[in-house]
């Protein structure tokens, strides 16, 4: 595996500042840099964006290379069908993660269009999500089935 490229949707782009009883205290880029510390020999690119448009596009340029792609849509996950369509289109696999457990959220997070679209789903698990997705491509690319984790 190449890289990890990471792609957060609308709003997680205030981690660390937006409702931190559900998501936590600490910003994308402080967890980002614990991450690479954790992950030294991998590269991960990370991007961001408020816009449905751009999270497309960067599945598609992204989709085609022996990357791994982690994907918070945030709460596009839950309305876009566009994004599932990209996710489909793609042969990079791509692992869904959602800081909070959407079972136990709102009604209208209930639908979730991705997870059927991907290899890999943690939810409920907060920042540690993406360490775990991470994990995940690490034991893809040497053949394991599954990935082990337990909750702090």
């Amino acid at each position: 595996m190449n890289s990890i490229i990471i792609i957060n949707g609308p709003n997680l782009n205030l981690l660390g500042r937006r409702e931190p009883e559900i998501y936590g205290k600490v910003s994308f880029e402080e967890y980002l840099n614990e991450l690479e510390l954790r992950f030294p020999n991998l590269p991960l690119i990370y991007h961001q964006s408020n816009h449905e448009g751009a999270i497309i596009d960067w599945l598609h340029e992204y989709g085609f290379s022996p990357h791994g792609i982690i994907l918070n849509a945030g709460a596009l996950t839950h309305t876009s069908i566009a994004i599932a369509d990209a996710i489909k289109a793609i042969t990079t696999p791509v692992a869904e993660v959602h800081l909070s457990d959407l079972s136990k959220r709102e009604s209208f997070r209930q639908k979730n269009y991705l997870t059927d679209c991907c290899v890999f789903s943690v939810q409920g698990m907060g920042l540690e999500g993406y360490a775990i997705a991470v994990d995940y491509f690490l034991a893809f690319t040497q053949g394991k089935s599954r990935v082990d984790y337990t909750a702090d």
